[in-house]
């Protein structure tokens, strides 16, 4: 068997996607639904501007980071990927939420061999350092600069990531695909990008 780069995102993607929307519809005294976030720029679903946002998430964002809840079969998956792959955990998180965000992961008993709060949506340089040879994402944007790339990215099914995709891209809807994904790719090479 041969061992795999995996570059896996947090938001959305190992945690729950939508466990920001009571402590937001609070502070914003609004009603949006998870089926009503169909654009991954939280200021738009809400209807707010962009500042207004921020001053939400300068707020509260360790905390949303410090409670949200992690996906149904996630942590057993990730245990299982992590005796025979490399799992490099790749967030657009800044480098102030490292704290918060390592306590997380030892709370929630999720392992990894790498951490990288890049500060930024684009990932597609990091993947290449990390000869990446797939990458688990939520944001569709994301996921299309990576397929581009010539990486093969599964995309974890969301309300606002709907939409025809490319080659290179295969949406997921939960973590039991991820695991069978993977554990596929282990018996066929020619399905993940080879890093050269």
């Amino acid at each position: 068997m041969v061992q795999l780069n995996l570059c896996i995102d947090i938001d959305g993607t190992i945690t729950e996607a939508y466990d920001w929307i009571p402590r937001a519809n609070q502070y914003f005294n609004a009603n949006i639904k998870p089926t009503d976030v169909t654009v991954y720029e939280i200021h738009k679903a809400l209807g707010v501007e962009s500042e207004a946002y921020e001053e939400f998430y300068h707020e509260y964002g360790e905390v949303l980071h410090e409670e949200v809840s992690i996906r149904k079969g996630a942590k057993e998956a990730i245990n299982k990927l992590y005796k025979d792959h490399q799992i490099h955990i790749v967030t657009a998180r800044e480098d102030k939420m490292r704290d918060i965000t390592l306590s997380w992961f030892a709370g929630n008993q999720v392992p990894y061999h790498n951490l990288f709060l890049l500060g930024s949506h684009y990932k597609v340089a990091k993947a290449m350092e990390l000869s990446c040879d797939l990458f688990l994402e939520d944001r569709l944007e994301n996921a299309l600069q990576l397929a581009a790339a010539g990486f093969n990215v599964l995309l974890m099914d969301c309300h606002y990531n709907q939409g025809p995709l490319p080659a290179g891209i295969s949406r997921v809807k939960n973590w039991f695909e991820v695991y069978d994904y993977i554990r596929s790719l282990e018996a066929d090479r020619s399905k993940y990008r080879i890093a050269t």
